[in-house]
């Protein structure tokens, strides 16, 4: 069971129901992979609302791997969410929301 006050999200993807948190080091994999140079700019860039679907992969994965799935990019892009491309956006946009502390994502919702 998640816990929110942890930064988890729970969603189901791939038809399971899984974990998601943006631990320490899942923000530093985001920071090089956005080239952000420090959580400010990370957070400026997810409150953009303009995220590629290669994002939504990154920001994914790295919630899987913060909770412990030994899953790479290339296998989340593969999984399916319902709701489509909307449903990645969502998990994304919970995800991100619950990391920093709630503060809803602009233009993601």
């Amino acid at each position: 069971m998640p816990n929110i006050h942890r930064g988890e999200i729970a969603a189901v993807i791939g038809g399971r129901t899984r974990t998601l948190v943006l631990t320490l080091g899942a923000l530093a994999e985001l920071e090089a992979a956005f080239g952000a140079h420090d959580l400010v700019a990370l957070a400026e860039r997810f409150g953009s609302g303009r995220l590629s679907a290669r994002d939504l992969v990154r920001i994914i994965a790295a919630g899987l791997r913060g909770a412990g799935e030994a899953v790479g990019d290339d296998e989340v892009a593969a999984m399916t969410v319902e709701g489509g491309a909307a449903g990645y956006v969502r998990i994304a946009a919970d995800l991100i929301a619950a990391t920093f502390d709630g503060a809803p994502v602009e233009g993601a919702r």
